[in-house]
């Protein structure tokens, strides 16, 4: 009985959870869709960015997903290229409140889902077709060389999907690639998120995630195949102890 009232309770945590953060995103879309046009890209990230400080709250508060991060201290002042593995929602929110101003790589489809998607758009994400890999990666290669020489960084996801624990997916290489092109850094990510905010589930499990952030690795007199190898051993193994 005791394992059956805590998935219980566990369940009515994640709707409580879940409604809430669909009711935020609701208000605070249609506040940030009105001054949209006023602001910068910049001004633009912290003001839609406030959901997502909303969502890792609240996460806390309802379902007692907590984290912590290392190695904040790693982040540097100019644009860079940061890969993390992806494992939940979690992480992206997370993430898109630790770097600015930042474009992200994701899938094409996600900018339709309603409110959700029209906000993204605003952050001028780089949307991928996955269907089609070879037009992907030269989009990549130009929009994230564009972005870069606006001063922002990219944030991309080299598994290209979230992955469940234990499972292992090759990393891509368009980030070690664009690394190489544009000459700056990579910033490496690992973390657990998993752990508490599995992929296939609704319900979030109580405890604490931890993000690392690794030091840069940096793009001069390496070739993209050093840049590559560098940087998914770096995050593999801090991942995997992570969720050991």
């Amino acid at each position: 009985m005791t394992g059956i009232n805590t998935k219980i309770i566990l369940a009515a945590r994640a709707v409580i959870f879940h409604i809430g953060c669909n009711v935020a995103l609701l208000l605070h879309c249609c506040t940030t869709l009105l001054v949209a046009p006023l602001l910068n890209i910049k001004q633009k990230q912290y003001v839609f960015t406030r959901y997502n400080i909303f969502v890792l709250w609240w996460s806390k508060v309802v379902c007692g997903v907590h984290y912590e991060v290392e190695g904040k201290e790693n982040i540097p002042e100019g644009p860079c290229i940061i890969l993390s593995n992806h494992q939940s929602s979690w992480e992206t929110f997370l993430l898109q409140t630790l770097f600015s101003p930042l474009s992200t790589v994701l899938k094409k489809e996600l900018l339709n889902i309603p409110l959700f998607g029209w906000g993204m758009r605003l952050l001028d994400p780089i949307a991928l077709d996955r269907a089609q890999p070879i037009q992907a990666f030269k989009q990549l290669i130009a929009q994230g060389q564009d972005r870069i020489s606006d001063n922002r960084s990219v944030l991309i996801f080299p598994e290209g999907t979230r992955v469940s624990k234990g499972e292992n997916v090759k990393f891509n290489r368009g980030g070690a690639a664009l690394a190489h092109h544009s000459q700056i850094p990579i910033i490496p990510v690992a973390h657990n998120a998993g752990l508490c905010v599995p992929s296939n589930s609704f319900i979030l499990t109580p405890g604490k995630i931890t993000v690392k952030i690794g030091k840069p690795i940096y793009s001069e007199r390496k070739t993209k195949k050093e840049l590559y190898e560098a940087s998914t051993h770096w995050i593999e193994f801090n991942r995997d102890e992570l969720m050991a």
